[in-house]
């Protein structure tokens, strides 16, 4: 195995952050690193400042568990917002790719993941507890059911369902415009938005031999 050399244990140490990072290689980690080396001082200075004031000043929105500067998230916050509609959603990355589809005018719950014994995820370890007190305080009137079209996502979206089926509410799930396999953040804006505006009831495709 070719071992790479450098000539700086200081260029070195900031290739291997670099590297680390998810998709970035060393080709592209050194690439980086030596875009950095011909800033200005008060550039690079400016760059890490904003990582580190992101890392230590970032909040979790306590309504939707949306990323947020203050303790209420801007959408959760927004009057102009449909609060009876709520979608469940996965990460949020989902977020911002229904939120860049401007056709969903409700609010938001960010489940951090999805069911998935293989990776040690479990029900426990995601949000679903606060979503369902959210439905037993009575002002939701529609859940949409937006998780990744995987195996993972369909038994999330069923055990969810089995979850909130016990109250008044309107459980539905996005149309099946996002194909099987696929993860919202890859979805094309006008697939997504078509996929949300058509939602059918969760009930009516576990109903037609869906398998969970």
């Amino acid at each position: 195995m070719n071992q790479d050399h450098y000539p700086s244990r200081l260029l070195e140490s900031a290739i291997t952050e670099f590297a680390g990072l998810p998709g970035i290689g060393k080709k592209t980690a050194l690439r980086l690193v030596l875009h950095l080396l011909k800033q200005d001082l008060a550039d690079v200075e400016k760059f890490s400042s904003s990582i580190l004031q992101l890392k230590k000043e970032i909040r979790h929105c306590s309504c939707c568990h949306n990323i947020s500067d203050t303790e209420i998230c801007n959408i959760c916050s927004d009057r102009k917002r449909d609060h009876s509609l709520i979608c469940v959603v996965e990460t949020i990355r989902d977020v911002m790719s229904i939120e860049n589809t401007r056709q969903f005018p409700g609010i938001y719950h960010v489940l951090g993941g999805i069911i998935s014994p293989m990776d040690g995820t479990g029900p426990g370890d995601l949000t679903i507890k606060s979503l369902e007190e959210k439905i037993a305080g009575g002002r939701i009137k529609e859940v949409i059911l937006a998780l990744s079209t995987t195996m993972e996502g369909d038994t999330t979206n069923f055990y969810i369902y089995r979850k909130l089926s016990k109250y008044q509410v309107t459980i539905s799930t996005i149309a099946r415009g996002v194909s099987i396999g696929d993860e919202l953040e890859y979805a094309d804006e006008v697939t997504l938005g078509r996929s949300i505006a058509n939602r059918t009831l969760f009930e009516a495709s576990f109903n037609n031999g869906k398998a969970y």
